[in-house]
C-alpha cells in the first residue's frame, strides 16, 4: 500500500523513488494508468501547481518530469529510438543487425555523399559522374531534394559499385544533409579552389564527423583562374582533415568537374578509403532492411518512396513498414526508370505500394505480412501525433493566463511541397523566424502533394495561407480558395519563402509610437463665453500650438489629464491652424478645469520603425 502525498492540496500516491517509462507526448491519463491514480486528480494537482493541463492532452517532458518529482517518481521519457526499438521487439523484429554468422555476408557498395558549400559544384560533380544534368533543371540551381544514384567503376580490373546521394545544398536543408550522413559510408566534401572554406564546407564537415563518416576531399574547379589547392589543403588542416602528403590519413583529389578532369581519380579514392577504413559487409540473404531518403506523393503512381537498401534483399510483393507508412512492394525502379524485380544492399531504388507519404529518413522493414506492417505503422503515427502534440502546445501557467487570453496576432499556415524533406526543412526554417512575442507562426498542417480541396476548407476555417513548395492545386481547389478568399502563394526556391513569410509577420505587428513634443504654451487669462464656455488666453513659448493637437495640462508640476484637445483656437479674433513661439492666442480645451498659471504640452504620437 503507497503511502499518500499531498501535493497542491491533493491526496495522491508516493512512488517511493520508484522509476516510471513514459512515452513522448503521454497523457496525464496515460501517466495515472501507470501508477493507478485517478486522472482528474492529477490534473487538479497540476492546476494547484500552476499550470493548466487537461487529462487527455500531450504533456510535455518537463511537465512529466516536474510531476514525477513532486510523487517521488523517476520519470524516464523514452527516446524516439528506445520507443521504435521496443515496438520492433514486441513483434519479434531487430532493426539494425545482419541474420546469420559471417558466412553469410557479402561485399556491399559504399554509399556517398556529396556535401560542401552551395556553388562550389556537388551537382556538377554528380554530372560528370553519372553524364546527367540535374542542375540546369533546379531552380535558382540549387538542389532542393534527395536523390540516390549507382554508377560502375572499374577498380583493379574488377568491376565495382558506388551508390551517390544527392543532397540539397541550400542551408535550410540541414536537417536533411545530417539525415543524408548519417546513412552514409563516406562524404565526398566539395570545396572550390578558387573560394576557399566556407560556413556549409565546415558544417558538412561537423556532420560527417558527428556521423562517424571517413571524408574524401574533392578540390574542385582546379581549371578556374586564381585556384589554389594547396591553400585548400592548409585551410582543411584546422579542422581535423589533414592530407596523405602532410602525413595525414584523408585523401585530397583535385578535380574539375566542369572539365571532367580526374573524376576516376576520385572514384578509385573513394573506393580505397572505403576498403582501407571500413569493412562494408551485409546479408543479402534476409528479409530487407533500409532507409527512405526521399518520398513525395505522385499523381499517376501515388506515394513513391526512394529507398536505399542496406541488408538483405527487396522484392516486388514483400509486405513493408516505412516509418508510420505500410504497403506491399507493387512495383519498383531504378535511377533510370527501369524495373528491377529485386534490389540488394547498397541499391537505391523507388518503391510504389505505400499507404502514404513516408518521412524522409525513416527506417524501411521487410515484415512477415501485410496486418503486421499495418500494426507497426499504426502505432508509429499515433506516438507521432502525441509527441507532435506536446511539442506544439505551448505550456500556461496561471500566472501568464492573463497574458495568453489578451489578443495576439497568428499567423496560420499550411504547406504543401513536393516531397517529404522538403516540407520539414521548410517547417524547420519557417518555425526558427524571429519576430516579436506579438506575432505567432503556427503550421495547422503540412503534406505532401497537390494543395487540395480539403486544403483550402481548412484553410478557409482557420484563416490561414497555404504555401505550396514546388507544388500546385489540383482540381477545384482553386476555384474554391478564390470563392472562400484562401491565399495561395507558390515558391519553387525555399529562401524565397522565408523572406516573405518573414515579411508577413513583421507587418502584422501593433505599430509602435512615440511621443514628440510639439509646442508649450502658458494660460496667462481666463475668459468666459455663453457660446464656447471657457477660453484660456494663453502666450506660446516654445514650438507651435496646433489646433486638434493632443495636449497634456501641467499645474505646479503636475500631470492634471494628458488626453485633452485643442477644439478651438485663434489669434486675434480670426480662426488659426497654428500658432508660432512669441505669439499669444486663445484656446478652447476639451478639458474644462484651467486655471492662469497652467501649462499646455502639445504633442503628437508620431509611428517608430522597427529594428
Amino acid at each position: 500500500m503507497q503511502a499518500p502525498n499531498v501535493i497542491g492540496g491533493v491526496r495522491l500516491p508516493d512512488g517511493g523513488g520508484a522509476s516510471l517509462r513514459l512515452a513522448r507526448g503521454a497523457s496525464l491519463s496515460d501517466f495515472a494508468d501507470k501508477i493507478g491514480a485517478d486522472a482528474a486528480a492529477l490534473v487538479q494537482a497540476l492546476f494547484n501547481l500552476g499550470e493548466m493541463v487537461t487529462a487527455t492532452a500531450s504533456v510535455s517532458e518537463e511537465t512529466l518530469v516536474l510531476l514525477g518529482d513532486e510523487m517521488n517518481y523517476k520519470v524516464e521519457v523514452v527516446s524516439p529510438e528506445d520507443e521504435d526499438r521496443e515496438l520492433l521487439e514486441s513483434f519479434d523484429l531487430q532493426f539494425g543487425e545482419d541474420e546469420g554468422g559471417e558466412e553469410a555476408l557479402v561485399q556491399r557498395p559504399p554509399v556517398v555523399t556529396v556535401m560542401g558549400h552551395v556553388d562550389h559544384g556537388k551537382t556538377r560533380l554528380l554530372d560528370s559522374i553519372r553524364k546527367t544534368n540535374v542542375g540546369s533543371g533546379e531552380a535558382g540551381g540549387i538542389t532542393q531534394g534527395i536523390g540516390a544514384y549507382q554508377v560502375k567503376v572499374t577498380y583493379e580490373d574488377e568491376d565495382r559499385y558506388v551508390t551517390f546521394l544527392d543532397t540539397p545544398g541550400h542551408e535550410a536543408f540541414t536537417a536533411m544533409r545530417a539525415r543524408g550522413a548519417q546513412s552514409t559510408d563516406v562524404a565526398i566534401l566539395v570545396v572550390a579552389a578558387d573560394d576557399g572554406v566556407m560556413p556549409q564546407t565546415v558544417e558538412a564537415i561537423n556532420h560527417a564527423k558527428a556521423a562517424d563518416v571517413p571524408i574524401v576531399v574533392a578540390v574542385n574547379k582546379i581549371d578556374k583562374e586564381g585556384a589554389q589547392p594547396d591553400k585548400i589543403r592548409g585551410q582543411l588542416t584546422e579542422y581535423g582533415l589533414i592530407p596523405e602528403e602532410y602525413g595525414g590519413d584523408t585523401m585530397f583529389v583535385d578535380i574539375s568537374a566542369k572539365q571532367g578532369l580526374h573524376i576516376n581519380d576520385l572514384l578509385e579514392a573513394v573506393l580505397l578509403t572505403a576498403d582501407n577504413t571500413l569493412e562494408l559487409m551485409a546479408n543479402p540473404n534476409m528479409a530487407a532492411q533500409g532507409v527512405a531518403i526521399e518520398a513525395h506523393l505522385d499523381r499517376g503512381r501515388g506515394p513513391v518512396a526512394t529507398v536505399i537498401v542496406q541488408r538483405g534483399t527487396l522484392r516486388i510483393g514483400d509486405s513493408i513498414v516505412v516509418g508510420d507508412a505500410h504497403g506491399r512492394v507493387r512495383r519498383m525502379v531504378d535511377e533510370f526508370g527501369n524495373d528491377v524485380d529485386e534490389a540488394g544492399p547498397s541499391r537505391p531504388v523507388q518503391v510504389q505500394g505505400l499507404n502514404s507519404v513516408s518521412g524522409a529518413g525513416d527506417n524501411l522493414l521487410v515484415v512477415e505480412d501485410d496486418r503486421v506492417a499495418r500494426q507497426i505503422a499504426d502505432r508509429r503515427n499515433a506516438r507521432k501525433r502525441n509527441a507532435l502534440a506536446a511539442k506544439s502546445r505551448k505550456r500556461i501557467s496561471l500566472e501568464d493566463l492573463d497574458a495568453v487570453l489578451k489578443e495576439t496576432s497568428t499567423l496560420n499556415l499550411i504547406l504543401k511541397g513536393d516531397n517529404a524533406g522538403s516540407v520539414e526543412a521548410l517547417e524547420e526554417a519557417l518555425l526558427k523566424i524571429e519576430v516579436d512575442d506579438e506575432v505567432a507562426l503556427n503550421i495547422i498542417d503540412r503534406g505532401v502533394g497537390a494543395v487540395t480541396q480539403t486544403n483550402v476548407t481548412l484553410a478557409a476555417a482557420s484563416d490561414a495561407i497555404i504555401i505550396g513548395f514546388n507544388v500546385r492545386s489540383e482540381g477545384k481547389a482553386t476555384e474554391e480558395a478564390n470563392a472562400e478568399g484562401v491565399e495561395i502563394r507558390y515558391y519553387s526556391v525555399i529562401y524565397r519563402v522565408i523572406e516573405e513569410i518573414e515579411q508577413a509577420l513583421r507587418g502584422m505587428l501593433k505599430p509602435i509610437y512615440e511621443e514628440r513634443e510639439v509646442g508649450r504654451a502658458e494660460i496667462r487669462a481666463l475668459f468666459k463665453a455663453s457660446a464656447v464656455g471657457l477660453i484660456a488666453g494663453c502666450m506660446v513659448e516654445s514650438g507651435k500650438v496646433r489646433r486638434n493637437a493632443s495636449v497634456r495640462l501641467v499645474r505646479d508640476g503636475s500631470v492634471v489629464t494628458d488626453k485633452a484637445n485643442i477644439d478651438s483656437l485663434r489669434r486675434e479674433k480670426d480662426d488659426v491652424t497654428e500658432v508660432a513661439a512669441g505669439y499669444e492666442c486663445g484656446m478652447v480645451l476639451s478639458y474644462p478645469d484651467i486655471q492662469v498659471g497652467d501649462i499646455i504640452e502639445v504633442y503628437e504620437e508620431v509611428e517608430v520603425p522597427r529594428d
